[in-house]
């Protein structure tokens, strides 16, 4: 499958660039049928990091958002300015 079809797109709110900065951890809307291995694999393949966790949250509004914690190797600042957040 398509990484790119679970991977919806970034978020760039303040919480999220402090969770980038203090905890190495990035902010995806993702697809709702996407499950966690499936965001892991997508996340990798995509930038090229290695993820040590994934958390999901449903929001009210029926989006669904994954916390992905990267592993200390790769910073989550990096990916962030390739993506053009920052």
């Amino acid at each position: 499958m398509d990484p790119y079809n679970f991977i919806k797109h970034p978020v760039s709110t303040e919480k999220a660039i402090r969770m980038m900065e203090s905890e190495n951890k990035l902010v995806f809307v993702v697809d709702n049928n996407a499950d966690k291995p499936d965001i892991r694999k997508a996340v990798e393949s995509m930038f090229g990091v290695k993820v040590t966790q994934v958390n999901v949250y449903h929001s009210p509004k029926g989006k669904k958002l994954a916390y992905v914690k990267l592993d200390a190797s790769s910073p989550a600042l990096d990916v962030a300015t390739q993506l053009g957040l920052i």
